[in-house]
């Protein structure tokens, strides 16, 4: 086992033994082999596409596939294998409708036969074979085959194509799909897959993968307001209410939607937690009065959260941990995401999630009321635009930070609560994601009659904040990085990395990266980075602010 994808990689350079997420050996040489399967199904495509020949099976399989092995996903060795096996299948699949293609081109042949990490064909039939097979597919083969640098950048892509898949899955599932964006991941996974793709060339795809990443953030924000309405600014209790309780954490908001229609009458309180707390400003499901506020903080607090919560809990996406045996019958999985032993709810029948709050205690009163407002998205900043722009031009404010991206457990994430604290009082803040957590709670009041502090939402919600950037920039006549605009984001897992990706496509500079910097990324990539975008990493919070706002 080799694994360093996300920033809590263990002493900086790589979980060897465990994974901190909580991944065992097996797990995560399944899930390279997996990886290793889905650079062959997109190899195959890839080439199949070139012929004029494509399958929704495949593209779907693709997505799937990579999102599984994203940080916090997939625990489940006996899942990852099944996936292993679809996949195998899908290969053939595609395999076939290439050959197929190829009947009267010979020379179509001879390019996938000198591609290098792929799955072993024929795969082994059971988990602990399979497992084998998944060590001679992982980050050391890489090394051993590449040399440090061009691995390092493979896997730059490589886990950008994870974040990426996440955000295509969430869409898919909210039915809308871009044929532009299956191609892209075939012809990246194929490239990742070719021994001779050099330095340039994978430093050149993980900025494509972050133009495709924007692309795929632009149609997930098409399907989620196509589905439920444009977020509006709304509060939200942060306090439980007495009754039966079912709070959901992760990210899916169509296993939020089915839940609700399912327990409208049943005298359940549903709760979100981590990164559903954007749920409550869309109007297609705020409309359930018993979405009745968010319960708890980030993933990383779910231990000590789910064991305090006396009803069900449902992980819809990646973040869960591993759960405690005192609330293990009462947290269920759905979608990708799966922990072995924990019950897992494959077609959006959640009988039994409801049966489990039932039985359980439930909140015995009501607490005090506290709110807090979310639902700053891409309308909302767009209407605020023009009072922001003179508030800007009378002086009233000076700068707009934005801090946000993913939270974790590592030390040094205390950066993020300081120096948003620190922010003077004439500045805004747009915040994001899971991070949000760290400050979201204080209370920042206004400038101008504005929110100083402005949510924009999931992490995918990246996109409203560009969106928001560019429109002011073009009210201002002048490039992105010449605003008031000051960019500190966190990091956690693979989604942070391609939205990253995403930001130094656009060019943005001067972004402030914490709490430590990426263990795949090599020296000599860091370097290069620090030179064409100014990208460094956080420092000290009065430091970082002093810096930026003299500048």
């Amino acid at each position: 086992m080799f694994c360093y994808q996300c920033e809590q990689a263990a002493k900086g350079t790589g979980c060897t033994m465990v994974g901190i997420c909580g991944k065992d050996v097996q797990t995560a040489d399944l899930q390279d082999l997996l990886v290793a399967v889905t650079k062959r199904v997109g190899a195959y495509a890839y080439r199949a596409r070139k012929l004029g020949v494509t399958d929704r099976h495949t593209d779907r399989f693709v997505i799937e596939a990579l999102f599984t092995t994203v940080t916090n996903v997939n625990f489940d060795p006996e899942r990852v294998a099944e996936k292993i096996r679809e996949g195998a299948a899908i290969t053939a699949r595609i395999r076939g409708l290439y050959e197929e293609a190829c009947l009267r081109r010979p020379d179509c042949f001879q390019q996938i036969e000198n591609l290098m990490g792929l799955a072993p064909d024929p795969l082994a039939s059971d988990i602990e074979a399979l497992a084998h097979q998944g060590q001679s597919v992982g980050v050391q083969a890489r090394i051993a085959s590449l040399g440090q640098e061009r691995a390092y950048l493979h896997d730059l892509v490589l886990l950008g194509l994870k974040g990426m898949a996440a955000y295509a899955d969430h869409a898919m599932i909210l039915g809308r799909e871009d044929d532009a964006i299956y191609s892209f991941f075939h012809e990246a996974l194929s490239a990742v897959g070719d021994p001779d793709t050099s330095s340039e060339q994978f430093l050149q795809l993980a900025l494509r993968c972050g133009e495709m990443n924007l692309k795929t953030m632009e149609l997930l924000d098409a399907a989620n307001t196509g589905s439920y309405g444009d977020p509006v600014p709304t509060r939200v209790r942060i306090t439980p209410r007495a009754g039966k309780a079912i709070v959901v954490s992760g990210h899916d908001l169509k296993d939020l939607e089915e839940l609700l229609k399912q327990t409208q009458g049943t005298g359940i309180n549903v709760y979100t937690h981590g990164e559903m707390l954007p749920a409550h400003g869309y109007p297609g499901l705020k409309k359930y009065a018993h979405l009745v506020g968010n319960y708890g903080g980030a993933w990383q607090d779910q231990i000590k959260e789910f064991d305090a919560f006396p009803g069900a809990i449902l992980m819809t996406t990646n973040c869960i941990q591993r759960p405690k045996d005192s609330y293990r019958n009462r947290i269920f999985t759905s979608g990708l995401v799966a922990w072995p032993g924990v019950a897992h709810i494959r077609d959006r029948n959640f009988a039994p999630v409801i049966k489990a709050a039932l039985d359980a205690p439930g909140f015995a009163t009501d607490e005090p009321e506290r709110y807090i407002t979310v639902g700053f998205a891409r309308n909302t900043l767009m209407s605020l635009l023009p009072r922001i722009v003179e508030a800007v031009k009378a002086g009233t404010v000076r700068h707009v930070f934005l801090i946000g991206g993913c939270d974790g457990a590592k030390s040094g994430r205390n950066y993020y609560t300081d120096i948003a604290k620190l922010v003077p009082q004439d500045c805004l803040i747009l915040t994001l994601a899971c991070g949000k957590y760290r400050f979201n709670k204080l209370d920042f009041g206004e400038v101008n009659g504005i929110p100083r502090l402005l949510d924009c939402g999931q992490c995918n919600d990246a996109f409203s904040a560009i969106r928001f950037a560019v429109a002011l920039a073009k009210e201002f006549s002048c490039s992105v990085n010449d605003l008031p605009l000051s960019l500190i984001l966190s990091w956690y897992e693979q989604k942070a990395v391609v939205i990253l990706l995403t930001l130094l496509h656009l060019g943005l500079r001067n972004i402030r990266l914490g709490p430590s910097l990426p263990a795949f990324v090599a020296p000599a990539t860091l370097r290069l980075l620090s030179e064409k975008f100014n990208l460094m990493p956080i420092s000290e919070p009065h430091h970082d602010l002093e810096t930026i706002l003299a500048e």
